[in-house]
């Protein structure tokens, strides 16, 4: 295996703050870019207050103390140089554009308006580099549909449709457990940014990459036709079942639930075996998928009066083992988090602090392994601005004097 990392050579100029933006410079930190995380003197990222913090005493869910880090920033601020800058200030603004010369990428994730506020917006950058990649990620878009609207991850969910197409039928509209939002939007991004990485290396000009929170969601809703199920009406809220491939859901067993899939004819087969029932192969509601989808609350009574008997390990030995049907316990997240096998292909990885060491805590690994290049996130977050002599010194060439005297203003 090369010990040169996919995109080795890349530089990120990372303004982003909360999780959208980190996500996405965290992924491509990852695969071997050069991330420089920009921050206001004294931290302008509000994902740093973010409950708990971590230091010596371990976990805090109080106000943090001075050498306590937000477990949000030691998860989402892995292999990235943290560096410092008020970019409010016209000595600020002239450093970036200093940094944005040497930079493949600039990627902001800032209210709509702000990076034309601040004059770092790609039109105000691009005659300082018109190679530069400069990819956006907003909540609705810019511009917004919806101006002046805050654009965090649950009222992103409620106008994407996904709040009411999750949950029970006779139930609310419901939230994704997981910032989902936050969390798809990036790896747009980041899909984006590499494409525009490929476009430049072949035409050698570079480009502004805009991505909607709002706009992924959308896109992911509009996949399961939820229009032409609701005219046919079927509920929009399915709840632990997929009428339209039954059997397909979550069943209460003797010490939990376990989650089966049988729509394959073979798998279908298969657990009526198990069930005891195979002749309901023939019975014209279960026969096909089509009639099955009519009949799912029955089918799925049916299934459910066998799994409640037994335990979940019972149900999946003889579904899973003895008849190759797909079953599979519901666990809980400390449960997955507890797998070894999830550890050693790199998932999960225990977060350290930046002056304590290993904490114990577990955070995102990255997903994606390749087969030439190593990629991970093993580097621990810094302190803030632990990396201004080494960026402002070995990338701009400024004296140590220099850098103190921007101290001293506050600049950095």
């Amino acid at each position: 295996m090369s010990t040169t990392r996919p995109l080795e050579g890349i530089r990120v100029l990372d303004l982003t703050v909360a999780l959208s933006g980190p996500y996405a410079s965290l992924l491509l930190g990852g695969m071997g870019a050069e991330v420089i995380r920009i921050e206001s003197p004294g931290g302008s990222d509000i994902g740093r207050s973010n409950p708990p913090f971590l230091g010596g005493d371990g976990l805090n869910f109080g106000a943090p103390a001075k050498d306590e880090i937000s477990l949000s920033i030691l998860n989402r601020a892995r292999n990235k140089k943290s560096i410092t800058l008020d970019l409010k200030s016209e000595r600020g603004k002239a450093l970036f554009m200093q940094l944005a010369q040497k930079a493949d990428v600039i990627l902001e994730n800032f209210s709509e308006g702000v990076t034309a506020k601040l004059g770092v917006d790609y039109e105000r950058v691009r005659p300082h580099n018109p190679n530069i990649i400069y990819a956006s990620i907003k909540a609705m878009g810019e511009p917004s549909a919806y101006p002046g609207l805050k654009g965090m991850d649950i009222i992103v969910q409620a106008l994407s449709g996904i709040m009411e197409v999750t949950g029970f039928a006779d139930g609310p509209p419901t939230r994704c457990g997981l910032p989902i939002a936050d969390m798809v939007a990036p790896m747009y991004a980041v899909n984006g940014i590499l494409a525009a990485l490929i476009h430049r290396g072949r035409t050698g000009v570079g480009q502004h990459v805009q991505v909607s929170m709002l706009d992924c969601l959308a896109s992911w809703v509009a996949e399961e036709h939820f229009d032409v199920m609701g005219q046919a009406g079927y509920p929009m809220r399915s709840g632990n079942f997929h009428d339209r491939l039954a059997p397909f859901g979550v069943y209460r067993t003797r010490d939990g639930h376990i989650a089966i899939v049988a729509f394959h004819p073979e798998w279908m087969r298969g657990l009526l075996d198990a069930l005891g029932q195979p002749e309901l192969i023939d019975d014209p509601r279960f026969a096909h998928r089509g009639p099955r989808m009519r009949h799912a609350t029955e089918l799925n009574a049916i299934i459910e009066a066998w799994t409640s008997q037994r335990t979940s390990a019972e149900a999946i030995a003889e579904l899973g083992r003895k008849r190759g049907v797909p079953a599979a316990p519901v666990r809980t997240p400390q449960q997955m988090l507890d797998d070894r096998r999830l550890h050693e292909r790199g998932a999960i990885l225990e977060l350290s602090h930046p002056h304590n060491g290993p904490t114990g805590a577990m955070g995102m690994g990255l997903p994606i392994q390749f087969s030439a290049t190593p990629s991970q996130f093993d580097q621990p977050a810094m302190a803030l601005g632990a990396a201004n002599e080494d960026v402002y010194t070995g990338l701009l060439g400024l004296s140590p004097e220099q850098i103190n005297s921007l101290r001293e203003q506050g600049i950095v």
